[in-house]
């Protein structure tokens, strides 16, 4: 008996070495477990990373190149150069760069000179022909976005990525290039918070293999390429991807998480050094091969006490099985989820609903902590209730959860604190279903919200009043216009709140939605004014009014729709006097001097009388243009304009036919003398210098006149007569006038009272 009590000892004790050894392999293989979780942790994570850089610099730069875009949609237009150039600088430069870490925008011609500068009053001058973007576009025809090499500012000195976009004139030929900037200096603010370890940092790389930013090892290797490297031929096929690798600039071996920028030609990666990642990995694998060693060890010590334990384990444990049996019939036949969490939130019971509400067994939950059966959300709003529970406080609130039928399920959940002795051990979970309840209560809010934030979202002002006409409720358009804040209107009279005037007169109009409530019937749209409470701003508004009735057919109150036509009213007055001005001078087009003319013509015809038509050309205008700049020619022709305007009658039209060509309409004259006396004047008006841009100028003018009824009867024929007239006083020797007098006279044209006109000094 000794010997075989021997001998069932030592297979214990091989039992346990066997044990022991297991124990060594599980943690062998949990440490490597570990390693593995170490790396897939940080490839997500830098993943994640590198996913959120991608999405700040892709926003950042879609913000610069929609800007870009429309400083060269801008440019592209001719009447927007023909404007005076504080304006067209605010007209072009309104979709200027606003984003973080951009710089100036420079609008380049089509030989590479800086035309236009949104960031200096003075225009800086600089060529950029020699730049990369520039000959994208102007030689190899590259289309959309360029973003070029990073290079030092030639106009900062700062070390820039220059982003670049072309324009066009209109048949399509190349005009020039818009082109923007972002500050190298702005990619490591935006890698500064980052904190990678040693050897690690973020890089930037354009499509070519060319470097951007490597942060944190400075500028040094700016401009650098890297193409051709293993690890950027994997960049350029893959887009976007993890991998280990080993840097082609220092050669250490690190951990990849790479992405291509959005739409753009630009890549950034995360690079960690594989011993940073691991780090951690080395002191967790010393502790727990440690730990393991002292498990194989207590094992072994543990097998002798093993036999004297089993047999009281086995007791005790027939007890609890007895005991456990009774406690789960009662709780299983419980409508509500039951259960008993301990201070560590694992479980200790769960009666069957749990498997109903779960789709986990009660045995299978056991030992579970409470985290992996609610999942990570439900988890993070359901732990301060926990952590009350746990410090001794009654926990009562309600949560929804999703059951195993992918139903929304809520439940009244209380947390009854364990306490024993002054201590809390755990705490007991009772939730009971409340959905039906819940359902009816969501399916309330929902409507009721769907409404108020309908009528908040709209862009048309919404004012409800009840049946006696009193406001109940106005969104935040209806705010703005009627300068009433929604809790201050609220029980005022609508006629007292909504106060709509005339157009025309300023008079009070009638409330429709007023008589909408009296009639019960809705009230056509009716346009006009409102004038903001505080302020006095006026609207132009559309109003409609509809009743609101209950189900009974009752009316309970209306409502009224006020549409802001503001905008639309005043384009339309611009347009209309745009299609009969022109937009440099403000003088009458062609279009409205035919109009005059036809009605001067038969005015005249009337009354026996004469009208003239004088064409009039500045002589040199063209030499001004080419040696001072359209800018300066521009000023010219708004200054000549202004001396016109005065050098006639009030009666008379001043027409700017196109460049520096002007036509004046005189209607009712009594003959040929009261033409030539404001041509006289006309030619005077000359006399004074013009001062354009600090220049002092003096110009001369040439101008021909034909006569109705003498030349022609209609319009076109006086035209092309004082036309006629114009050119042959420019072929005699310029500033000076002369009279049309009949394609059978020689000579065709005769000069307007040499003796007394005048000459530019």
């Amino acid at each position: 008996m000794p010997f075989l009590r021997q001998f069932f000892s030592h297979r214990l004790i091989w039992l346990a070495l066997l044990l022991s050894l297991g124990i060594g392999a599980l943690f062998a293989r949990t440490i490597w477990t570990i390693r593995t979780d170490e790396w897939n942790y940080a490839s997500q994570t830098n993943s994640n990373l590198v996913h959120t850089l991608e999405q700040g610099l892709s926003w950042s730069l879609d913000s610069i190149d929609k800007s870009l875009e429309g400083v060269a949609r801008e440019v592209a237009r001719s009447d927007v150069w023909a404007l005076p150039p504080d304006l067209r600088n605010r007209v072009i430069f309104d979709n200027s760069l606003r984003a973080r870490g951009a710089g100036d925008v420079f609008v380049l011609d089509a030989s590479g000179a800086i035309v236009l500068d949104s960031g200096a009053s003075t225009l800086r001058r600089a060529n950029l022909a020699d730049r990369d973007y520039f000959v994208a576009f102007a030689k190899d025809g590259h289309q959309g976005l360029f973003i070029g090499k990073p290079v030092p500012s030639r106009v900062t000195g700062l070390n820039v990525l220059p982003m670049a976009r072309a324009y066009r004139h209109p048949d399509g030929s190349f005009a020039g290039v818009v082109v923007g900037a972002v500050r190298l200096s702005y990619f490591n603010e935006l890698f500064g918070s980052l904190d990678l370890g040693a050897n690690s940092g973020v890089n930037l790389f354009r499509q070519d293999g060319v470097v951007i930013s490597r942060f944190p090892y400075g500028e040094s290797d700016v401009g650098k390429t890297i193409a051709g490297s293993p690890n950027m031929e994997r960049f350029q096929r893959e887009g976007n991807g993890v991998f280990v690798g080993t840097a082609a600039l220092d050669g250490v071996e690190r951990l990849y998480a790479f992405r291509q920028v959005g739409s753009y030609p630009l890549i950034i990666n995360v690079a960690q050094a594989a011993d940073t990642v691991l780090a951690k990995w080395y002191r967790s694998a010393a502790v727990l091969g440690g730990f393991a060693l002292l498990l194989m060890v207590a094992c072994v010590a543990l097998a002798a006490m093993f036999v004297r334990e089993l047999t009281l384990r086995q007791r005790v444990s027939a007890q609890l099985h007895e005991a456990e049996h009774h406690l789960r019939t009662i709780l299983d036949n419980l409508p509500s989820a039951i259960s008993y969490w301990d201070r560590d939130l694992n479980n200790l019971f769960a009666n069957q609903v749990y498997f109903q509400w779960f789709g986990v067994m009660p045995g299978q939950l056991r030992g579970q902590h409470i985290s992996q059966l609610l999942g990570p959300d439900v988890y993070a709003q359901n732990l301060p209730f926990m952590q009350h529970a746990l410090a001794g406080q009654p926990q009562l609130f309600e949560r929804a959860l999703v059951d195993t039928r992918g139903q929304v399920l809520h439940a009244l959940v209380s947390y009854l604190p364990d306490e024993v002795d002054g201590q809390v051990r755990g705490f007991f979970v009772q939730a009971t279903d409340i959905t039906e309840r819940k359902r009816m209560e969501e399916e309330l809010f929902a409507e009721k919200e769907r409404v108020r934030l309908s009528l908040q979202s709209i862009g048309d002002a919404v004012v409800c009043a009840d049946a006696q006409g009193a406001v109940t409720y106005l969104n935040p358009v209806a705010e703005r216009l009627t300068g009433w804040q929604a809790f201050d209107a609220a029980g005022r009279r609508i006629d007292e709140v909504v106060v709509l005037r005339s157009p025309h007169n300023d008079a009070v109009l009638a409330s429709s939605l007023l008589a909408a409530i009296q009639s019960g019937e809705g009230a056509d749209s009716v346009r006009g004014v409102i004038v903001h409470r505080t302020s006095g701003q006026r609207f132009q508004v559309e109003k409609t009014a509809s009743p609101i009735t209950d189900r009974h057919g009752q009316v309970t109150g209306a409502v009224a729709v006020l549409r802001d036509v503001t905008d639309a009213v005043v384009m339309a007055e611009r347009m209309a006097h745009l299609a009969q001005y022109d937009a440099l001078t403000d003088l009458p087009n062609r279009v409205l001097l035919q109009d005059r003319a036809q009605m001067a013509i038969t005015q005249a015809r009337r009354d026996g009388k004469c009208l003239a038509v004088m064409y009039l050309d500045l002589d040199g205008f063209k030499a001004v243009n080419d040696s001072l700049g359209h800018d300066v020619g521009d000023l010219l022709l708004v200054q000549f304009a202004q001396r016109l305007k005065a050098a006639v009658r009030a009666s008379d039209t001043v027409c700017r036919q196109g460049g520096d060509e002007f036509v004046v309409l005189l209607p009712g004259l009594e003959g040929v003398e009261p033409a030539c006396g404001v041509a006289r004047k006309i030619l005077g008006s000359c006399d004074a210098p013009f001062e354009l841009a600090g220049r002092v100028l003096h110009m001369g003018l040439s101008g021909g006149i034909a006569l109705y009824p003498q030349h022609g009867d209609t319009f076109d024929a006086l035209s092309r007569h004082a036309d006629s007239a114009m050119y042959a006083a420019k072929r005699g020797g310029r500033m000076r006038f002369m009279l049309y007098r009949g394609p059978d006279t020689d000579p065709e044209v005769v000069q307007v009272d040499p003796a007394m006109t005048p000459r530019p000094s």
